[in-house]
């Protein structure tokens, strides 16, 4: 959607990728928003040389980060984000599920997940395990990532005369 804004929340507070991945410095981010209530989002959130994109970075490591964001601060944050920004779309980049609880609490407060799966390294045990950790949510979407191309129209690549 070309006229909407995004907003990225990095909420993998453990490792952290979203700023140092678009080359922006950040110090403060969603440990800190919610850690202290002086805050205010306009602190923490930076506009970044893509149109339409904000950040809300990770913030400072904080050992209590599961409980930050499973806190009833949080809870208000994000109620606020939905109320203030209805016309954005808002994205949580979450850890691994299987890798963190974060996921878990985060589930809750969102309104879809896509969920991403590694073709050929991704067991269905873990995928089941993982999507019952994140039950939390109502509309968990799959996208299967690094699938191998294994010829052949037959499977993907014939669609109304169109051939890779």
């Amino acid at each position: 959607e070309r006229d909407l804004t995004v907003m990225l929340i990095d909420a993998d507070v453990a490792k952290p990728s979203v700023a140092k991945t678009l080359g922006i410095e950040a110090e403060l981010g969603l440990t800190d928003l919610i850690a202290d209530s002086n805050l205010d989002l306009a602190d923490v959130l930076l506009r970044t040389d893509i149109d339409r994109l904000t950040v809300l970075p990770a913030g400072r490591p904080d050992p209590l980060a599961t409980e930050l964001l499973a806190s009833e601060r949080m809870v208000q944050f994000v109620a606020e984000i939905a109320a203030r920004y209805p016309d954005r779309v808002i994205i949580f980049d979450s850890p691994p599920v299987l890798m963190s609880t974060i996921p878990s609490v985060l589930a809750p407060y969102v309104g879809q997940i896509v969920f991403v799966v590694q073709a050929e390294a991704s067991t269905q045990a873990s995928v089941d395990a993982a999507l019952s950790l994140i039950s939390g949510c109502n509309n968990i979407s799959l996208l299967l990532n690094k699938a191998r191309d294994l010829g052949g129209a037959e499977r993907f690549g014939a669609y109304y005369g169109y051939e890779r």
